[in-house]
C-alpha cells in the first residue's frame, strides 16, 4: 500500500503525487487558495480569500505605516518607510547603488558581482528575473510535453506497422494476380478510345488521386478567404478609428487655439484696464499734492498777515 501525506491546509491524507510540490496543497485546495500576486511587493503567495489582495506581510505594515508609495528605483508600490521599498533598500545595503535593467530599462538592478547569480548572463531586476524564469520553465514544460508525445506517436506507428505486416504480405500475392488480370481489359478500353479519337492518357487513369486532399485544399481555400475578409473588416475598423483620431486632435487643436486667443484677448483688455487705473492714480496724486500745497500757502499767508 503506497504511503499517504497529509495536505499543508485541509490536513487531508493523499498520495504523495497528487500534492503540489510546493507547498504540499491537494487539487481542491489549490483551487480553493490560488498562488496570487501581492499588490503591493508583487510576491507571490497563497491567497486566503478573493477578497484579500495583499500578503500578510504587507497587511501587517499597511497597519503600522498606512498605505505605501511607489518606490523610486523598483516603481513598485511597496515604500512604507521613505522612497524606497525593503527589497531595493537592503539590495543597496549589500551590493551599492542600482543599474539600469537590460530588459525594463530601469534604474533598478543590482549587480551581485557574481555571474552566476545573473539570468543567461544579463543584469535583470527582481521582477524581470521572476518573469524570465517563468518563462523558462514554461518553454521548458512544452518541449517535455512535445518530446513525450512524438515519443508516443513513433511507438504507436510502429505497433501498427508490425500488426498490418503480415496482413499486407497475404494481400500481396491477391493484388499482383488482379492487377495482372485487369490491365488487359483496361488497355483494351484505352485502344478503343483512341481509336474512336479522343486522347486520353492512361497513366491518368490508373493513377487518379484520391478526394482526400481536394476537400482539404477547398476547406483551405475556405479559410483563406474567410481571414481575408476578417483582415479587411479589421483594416476597415482601424481607417475608421484613425479618422476618428484625426478628427478628435484637430478639434482639439482648434479649441486650443481657440482658448490661447480668447487668453491673450483677456490679457490685453487687462493690461489696458490696469495701465487707466494707474494714470489716474497718478492724476489723483498730483491733484492731491495741489490741494496739499495750497493749504500750506494759505496757513502760512494767514500767520503773516496780522
Amino acid at each position: 500500500m503506497a504511503a499517504l501525506y497529509a495536505c499543508t491546509k485541509c490536513h487531508q491524507r493523499f498520495p504523495f503525487e497528487a500534492l503540489s510540490q510546493g507547498q504540499q496543497l491537494c487539487k481542491e485546495c489549490r483551487i480553493a487558495h490560488p498562488v496570487v500576486k501581492c499588490t503591493y511587493c508583487r510576491t507571490e503567495y497563497q491567497q486566503e480569500s478573493k477578497t484579500n489582495t495583499i500578503c500578510k506581510k504587507c497587511a501587517q505594515n499597511v497597519q503600522l505605516y498606512g498605505t505605501p508609495k511607489p518606490c523610486q528605483y523598483c516603481n513598485i508600490i511597496a515604500a512604507f518607510i521613505g522612497n524606497k521599498c525593503q527589497r531595493c533598500t537592503n539590495s543597496e545595503k549589500k551590493y551599492g547603488p542600482p543599474y539600469s535593467c537590460e530588459q525594463c530599462k530601469q534604474q533598478c538592478a543590482f549587480d551581485r558581482k557574481d555571474d552566476r547569480k545573473k539570468v543567461d548572463g544579463k543584469l535583470l531586476c527582481w521582477l524581470c528575473t521572476l518573469s524570465y524564469k517563468r518563462v523558462l520553465q514554461k518553454t521548458k514544460e512544452q518541449r517535455k510535453h512535445l518530446s513525450s508525445s512524438s515519443r508516443t506517436s513513433h511507438q504507436e506507428k510502429e505497433q501498427y506497422s508490425r500488426l498490418s505486416g503480415g496482413h499486407y504480405n497475404s494481400q500481396k500475392t491477391l493484388s499482383t494476380s488482379s492487377i495482372q488480370n485487369e490491365i488487359p481489359k483496361k488497355k483494351s478500353k484505352f485502344e478503343s478510345i483512341t481509336t474512336n479519337g479522343d486522347s486520353f492518357s492512361p497513366d491518368l487513369a490508373l493513377d487518379s488521386p484520391g478526394t482526400d486532399h481536394f476537400v482539404i485544399i477547398a476547406q483551405l481555400k475556405e479559410e483563406v478567404a474567410t481571414l481575408k475578409k476578417m483582415l479587411h473588416q479589421k483594416d476597415q475598423m482601424i481607417l475608421e478609428k484613425e479618422k476618428k483620431i484625426t478628427e478628435l486632435k484637430a478639434d482639439f487643436q482648434y479649441q486650443e487655439s481657440q482658448m490661447r486667443a480668447k487668453m491673450n484677448q483677456m490679457e490685453k483688455t487687462h493690461k489696458e484696464v490696469t495701465e487707466q487705473l494707474q494714470a489716474k492714480n497718478r492724476e489723483l496724486l498730483k491733484q492731491a499734492a495741489a490741494l496739499s500745497k495750497s493749504k500750506k500757502s494759505e496757513k502760512s499767508g494767514a500767520i503773516t498777515s496780522p
